[in-house]
Formats: C-alpha cells, sequence, structure tokens
C-alpha cells in the first residue's frame, strides 16, 4: 500500500487515539503538506521534535493496527463486497441459483470479520 495511503487509512481509524498535539502535527505533515520547519515554527518546537513525533505517531498508529486489525478488516470487507456486486450482476445475466448460495456465503463471512 502505498505510504500516504496507508497513514491517511491508519488515521483514518485511529486519530482520534492520538492527542490533540500529536494530532495537528500529524495532520500538518501528513495532509496538509507542510514542511517539518513550518510546524515546528507553528507550534514552537524544533524541527527534530516535529520529526520526532511524526515518527513516534507513525508507530504508534501501525501500533493500534497490528493489534485490532480494523483496517485489515475493512480491505477484506470493501473486497467481499465487490466480489458480491460482481456475483449479483452475473447472477442477473444467468439466473444461476449457486451464485445466490455464494453470496450468502460471502455475506456471512463478512458477518465473522
Amino acid at each position: 500500500m502505498e505510504k500516504i495511503v496507508e497513514q491517511g487509512l491508519l488515521y483514518d481509524f485511529y486519530g482520534e487515539l492520538l492527542t490533540e498535539h500529536q494530532r495537528n502535527i500529524y495532520e500538518g505533515v501528513v495532509f496538509n503538506d507542510m514542511s517539518l520547519s513550518e510546524i515546528a515554527e507553528e507550534q514552537g518546537i524544533s524541527r527534530q521534535g516535529v520529526h520526532d513525533l511524526v515518527k513516534r505517531c507513525n508507530k504508534t498508529l501501525a501500533g493500534y493496527e497490528e493489534k485490532l486489525k480494523l483496517v485489515e478488516k475493512f480491505n477484506q470487507t470493501k473486497q467481499m463486497v465487490e466480489e458480491i456486486k460482481e456475483l449479483a450482476g452475473a447472477y442477473k445475466i444467468t439466473g444461476d441459483r449457486t451464485l445466490i448460495d455464494q453470496i450468502e456465503a460471502l455475506s456471512e463471512e463478512i458477518g465473522r470479520l
């Protein structure tokens, strides 16, 4: 997964678990494309401090994902929903009832995630 996309997903799922200070700095670097120097000046800390904080936030967010696996489950669910859409489309064309069984199996699997 591209690093920015991965950072965005991790932040979407776990960002609220960071402190407000961490969120402000992380958002500045990752989402607002601000330089470390710009954020350091704005926050009244060193450039190295900003760098270290962003690194710690990345490690913290990755740690949450390692334990909770919410992003992984989200991606699995998204993939299965796409499969269900494809199977439903095929069913509309063919009327093959075995496709309904596959759709039911996938939906049950989603329920177990």
